[in-house]
C-alpha cells in the first residue's frame, strides 16, 4: 500500500530525516497564501499514488505567490497519469548542489532486505540497475539484522560525503532503515536526496509502501489518515463499500462482472473471459464458505456497477457449498432484483441441490429469473465464459 509523498515525509520527520518545508493544499488560494508565507520560490507537486508524475506534468515551479496560484489551478484541472489531482504539496524550492538516491526494499529472490544508494538522484533506479549496476551501492541484510551506524557511514562515504556530512548522511541511512522496519514497509526511498548549495542534506521527495496486511499493527497510521488503499490510485466507491462488507474486490476496466467462487476460480474465470474476447469489470473473492448474505452483497456490487453489461457466475463447490451459492443468488433476486443478464454454472459440493433450489424458486417466481441462465456440471466452463462475453457485447 503506497503512501502519498506528504504522508511519507511526516514519518521521515518523526525519524529525524531532514525534509523540505511544505504544506498540502486543496485550493489555489491556499497555495498562494503558503507561498506568500514562505517568501521564496516553490515547487507544486501533485499528490497521486503513482510514480513518474514529473514526466507526466505533475510537478511545476512557481517564482511568486501569484504564479503558484495560477499553476495550482492548472494542476487541479488536469489528470496526471489518469488520476485526478485533489491535493497538491507546495514545497520550498531548494538551491541544489547535487542529487543522490537512497532507498530500502525487499530482495524477494534471496529473502533479504537491501539498502541501495546511487550518486545520481531524480532518476529511475531500476533503469540504472539494468544498464550500469556498478553505479549502485548495495548492502544486504537479514530481516532480523540491525543496520549499524558504521554501515550508514560506509554508505555515506560511498556517496562522497565527508567530515560532519559523513555522519549526517550515515544517520539518515540508519533512520531510513529504522523507519522501514518499524512500519513493515516494502519500499522506502528518498529520490532525490539533495545536497543544497549551503551544505545541507534534505529529502526532497519521499516514497513509501507498506504491507497492508500489517496495518492492524499500526493504529497510529490510521490516526494520521493513512488507511488501506491501492498501491496506485485511491479506492473507488464500490471498493470502499466492498471493504466495509469484508469482500475482497477490485474494479477493473472491462464490462463483464465477475461473480466467482474463490480467488483461484476467479483468476481462472478472468483468464477465460479474456481468452474469448471480453474484459472483466472486476476481480472479486467470495472467501471460503461464504454465507448467502455475503453472496447477495457481492451481486449488489456488480448489478449497481454501470460498467457491467453481463455477469459471469461460476461456483466450484468445495468448502463452499453450491446450495448456499444458490440461496445467496435467490436472496439477491428477491430483495434487490437483477438488471443485467447473468450466466452461471455450479459444480462440486451440493451442486445438484443448488440446481434444485433454483428450479423450485423459478417455478414460484419466474419473473425474477428472466435475466439468468443457470447451468450445472453438464456445461463446460468455457461455454459459460463465452456466453458471458456474448451477452456483454449484445448489451
Amino acid at each position: 500500500m503506497r503512501l502519498y509523498e506528504y504522508e511519507a515525509k511526516k514519518l521521515f520527520s518523526q525519524f529525524g530525516i531532514p525534509i523540505t518545508t511544505g504544506e498540502v493544499v486543496k485550493t489555489k488560494e491556499q497555495a498562494k497564501a503558503f507561498a506568500e508565507k514562505l517568501g521564496k520560490p516553490v515547487v507544486l507537486k501533485a499528490q497521486i499514488l503513482s510514480g513518474g508524475r514529473g514526466k507526466a506534468g505533475g510537478v511545476k515551479f512557481a517564482q511568486s505567490p501569484k504564479e503558484a496560484e495560477e499553476k495550482t489551478e492548472q494542476l487541479f484541472a488536469t489528470k496526471i497519469k489518469d488520476f485526478p489531482v485533489n491535493k497538491i504539496l507546495v514545497d520550498e524550492k531548494l538551491e541544489i548542489e547535487k542529487e543522490f538516491y537512497l532507498g530500502i526494499t525487499l530482495d524477494r529472490i534471496n529473502y533479504k532486505l537491501v539498502m541501495l544508494a546511487c550518486s545520481e538522484g531524480g532518476v529511475e533506479i531500476e533503469e540504472i540497475a539494468r544498464k550500469d549496476p556498478k553505479r549502485i551501492k548495495k548492502i544486504s541484510l537479514d530481516v532480523d539484522q540491525r543496520f549499524h551506524p558504521f554501515r550508514g557511514n560506509s554508505m555515506a562515504g560511498w556517496l562522497g560525503a565527508k567530515g560532519d556530512n559523513l555522519k549526517l548522511v550515515g544517520k539518515i541511512a540508519v533512520s531510513l532503515f529504522k523507519l522501514f522496519k518499524q512500519y513493515d514497509a516494502k519500499l522506502v526511498e528518498i529520490n532525490p536526496l539533495i545536497l543544497t548549495k549551503d551544505g545541507k542534506y534534505v529529502a526532497a521527495d519521499a516514497r513509501m509502501s507498506v504491507d497492508d496486511d500489517a496495518l492492524f499493527r499500526h493504529p497510529e497510521l490510521a490516526e494520521m489518515g493513512i488507511e488501506k488503499r491501492h498501491e496506485e490510485g485511491e479506492m473507488t466507491e464500490r471498493e470502499k463499500r466492498a471493504r466495509q462488507w469484508g469482500i475482497p474486490y477490485l474494479d477493473l476496466d472491462g464490462n463483464v462482472g465477475m461473480f466467482p467462487g474463490g480467488a483461484g476460480f476467479g483468476i481462472m474465470g478472468n483468464d477465460f473471459i479474456h481468452y474469448f474476447g471480453g474484459k472483466p469489470a472486476n476481480f472479486m473473492d467470495s472467501g471460503g464458505g461464504p454465507t448467502p448474505e455475503r453472496l447477495a452483497k457481492m451481486l449488489i456490487l456488480l448489478d449497481e456497477n454501470p460498467n457491467v453489461k453481463s455477469i459471469f457466475g461460476a461456483r466450484f463447490g468445495g468448502i463452499s457449498r453450491c446450495d448456499d451459492f444458490a440461496k445467496g443468488v435467490v436472496m439477491f433476486l428477491k430483495e434487490h432484483g437483477l438488471s443485467k443478464p447473468m450466466v452461471l454454472r455450479m459444480t462440486g459440493n451440493m451442486w445438484k441441490e443448488g440446481v434444485r433450489i433454483f428450479k423450485e424458486e423459478k417455478e414460484k417466481n419466474p419473473e425474477i429469473f428472466r435475466n439468468i441462465e443457470i447451468h450445472g456440471i453438464e456445461t463446460p466452463i468455457e461455454e459459460i465464459s463465452k456466453r458471458a462475453v456474448e451477452l456483454a457485447k449484445k448489451a
